[in-house]
This record gives C-alpha cells, sequence and structure tokens, in this order.
C-alpha cells in the first residue's frame, strides 16, 4: 500500500477521537440558529420573546398581572413582571438554586408536568438558558419570600452564587440582559415597532393584563401602555376599525372541556377579504390548525342548519 493511500485511510478513520462533547451552554453558543432560528435581526427580538413568555405564562396561570419591557439607553433588555418569581429553593436533581437551573440548564423549566403550569407557551424547557447563553452578561431578581435574590451571568456561566441583596413586600420576577455582538453580528439594536406590535398582540390575547413597551434610548425615548378588558373582542374591534362593519359589538364566546379552553370573537364586515388569525397558548398558529380546522367547520354547520331550518 502507497503512502498516500495510507495516510487517506487514517484520515477516514473515525474513533471516538472524533466525537465532541459539549458542556453546558456551549451546544447553545456554537448553533445558536437551532435555538432561535437565526442570528438575524429575527433571532435577536427572538431572545426578548423567550423571557417575556415566562411572564405571559405567569399571567396564564393567574399570577401575573403586568408586565414591563423596557429597552435600555445601552440597547440592553429588562423584563418586569409581578408573578410569583422563579423558586429560589434548592432543585434536587442539580443541588442548585432553582432559578440557577432555570437560567443555565437546557430543558429545565416549571412546564413538563411538575404542576408549576397548567397553560404555557413554551414546553421545551431552553428560553431562558438559551437568553442567557447567548448574552454577554444576564442578571435576574427574585422578590419573593420578603427578599431579592440576585444573580448574575456571563456568556451562560454563573459570576456568584444567588444571594439575597435586600427585603421587598412584593413579588415577581426582573431579567436584564445584553445580547452578544459575537452570536449577532447583523445587528444589535432593537426595533421598538416590531417589539410594540407583538406586545400590542399579547395584551389583546391575556385580558386584562397590563403590558407596556419603554424605549430609554437616548432620542428614541417613548413608550406604549395597553390594557385591554374586552380581550380578543377587543383585537377584532381594532382590526375593523376602518371597515364597514355590518354589526357595531363583535359576537364572543368562551368554553372549556378535558381543561382546554378556547375562545371565539368574530365580526362580519361588508368586504370581500376574509382575516382569519387563530392562536394556541399566545403564539400564532400562521399555518392553521385541527383548531382553525374545527372552528370553520363547526361555524359553516350552524350556518347551513340555522339557514335550512328557517327557509323551510
Amino acid at each position: 500500500m502507497t503512502e498516500d493511500k495510507q495516510q487517506e485511510n487514517q484520515a477516514q478513520e473515525y474513533d471516538a477521537s472524533q466525537i465532541q462533547v459539549l458542556e453546558g451552554l456551549e451546544a447553545v453558543r456554537m448553533r445558536p440558529g437551532m435555538y432561535i432560528g437565526s442570528t438575524s435581526k429575527e433571532g435577536l427580538h427572538h431572545l426578548v420573546w423567550e423571557i417575556v413568555d415566562n411572564s405571559i405564562d405567569e399571567a396564564l396561570a393567574g399570577f401575573a398581572s403586568h408586565i414591563e419591557v423596557f429597552i435600555e439607553a445601552d440597547n440592553s433588555i429588562t423584563v418586569v413582571d409581578d408573578g410569583r418569581g422563579i423558586p429560589v429553593d434548592i432543585q434536587e436533581k442539580t443541588g442548585r438554586p432553582a432559578v440557577e437551573t432555570v437560567f443555565t440548564v437546557l430543558h429545565a423549566g416549571g412546564k413538563f408536568g411538575g404542576g408549576g403550569y397548567k397553560v404555557s407557551g413554551g414546553l421545551h424547557g431552553v428560553g431562558s438558558s438559551v437568553v442567557n447563553a447567548l448574552s454577554t452578561s444576564l442578571d435576574v431578581r427574585v422578590y419573593k419570600n420578603g427578599s431579592i435574590h440576585y444573580q448574575e451571568y456571563r456568556r451562560g456561566h454563573v459570576v456568584d452564587d444567588l444571594k439575597v441583596i435586600g427585603e421587598t413586600d412584593r413579588t415577581g420576577t426582573t431579567v436584564h440582559f445584553i445580547p452578544d455582538p459575537e452570536i449577532f453580528t447583523e445587528t444589535t439594536e432593537y426595533d421598538f415597532e416590531k417589539l410594540n406590535k407583538r406586545i400590542q398582540e399579547l395584551a389583546f390575547l391575556n385580558r386584562g393584563l397590563r403590558i407596556s413597551l419603554t424605549d430609554k434610548r437616548e432620542g428614541l425615548e417613548q413608550e406604549k401602555h395597553y390594557h385591554y378588558e374586552g380581550g380578543i373582542s377587543s383585537y377584532v374591534e381594532y382590526i375593523n376599525e376602518n371597515k364597514d362593519v355590518i354589526f357595531e359589538k363583535p359576537i364572543y364566546t368562551d368554553g372549556e372541556m378535558d381543561d382546554i379552553t378556547v375562545e371565539v370573537a368574530m365580526q362580519y364586515t361588508t368586504g370581500y377579504h376574509e382575516t382569519v388569525m387563530s392562536f394556541a397558548n399566545n403564539i400564532h398558529t400562521h399555518e392553521g390548525g385541527t383548531h382553525e380546522q374545527g372552528f370553520r367547520t363547526a361555524l359553516t354547520r350552524v350556518i347551513n342548519d340555522y339557514a335550512k331550518k328557517i327557509s323551510s
């Protein structure tokens, strides 16, 4: 066998030395697109939704009523809620505080059937830890049991142990993070209108929730506050505000079966264009799904049955 052929065969060998093991959140930093879709503008804004969705889950569970989102002067993000606060006691499997586990371990969270959440927008347990991994720094303050608990991380790594830094009479969680320019090479500048559109949508989808967005950047200062007691009925009115509606107040109904709650709001206009927007746990299902198909089928059947009834 020639020397060149021998070297080629050695190069083609596949052994244990070629198996790479990534510890902790290294996999997220190496392949961020697997977790947030991309490292472009879309991925940058996705970081905000991962943290906001945790606060929304507290609202869905009935424990949070107010969420605030801030674009800080340095283009970092702060999300504040008045929920129960992330647990700070020791998590049995990791032997570390639960809040640290949530921010440093993939697939860790209260949404896997442990009784933490009955309804949730995210079920993969990667949100907080992925944001942590893709931020130059992230710090969390948990207001719970009369104390303010604080911990800081750098690119996913713990800077110091969880500690109590003060007393409080409130509950909730505050998360502040700075997107890592090493990851988001295209841009680290947040788009107020892009954030604002989704935040208003979340206010419509969560009846009674107060949610705000504040921009603190120099020359861009502005804020928006949203609160809709009408929920998705208000959303339908908003969508149709410049259209000629056939009846003024949207039809609204809701119901629950097998622990699944469904809300429907609808209003007819004189136009020919149809707008159907369906959501599951606050997430817009652009492609539709069995929930949307079931609604269409039921609506068609009811209208047909009524038409037959009054024409006979």
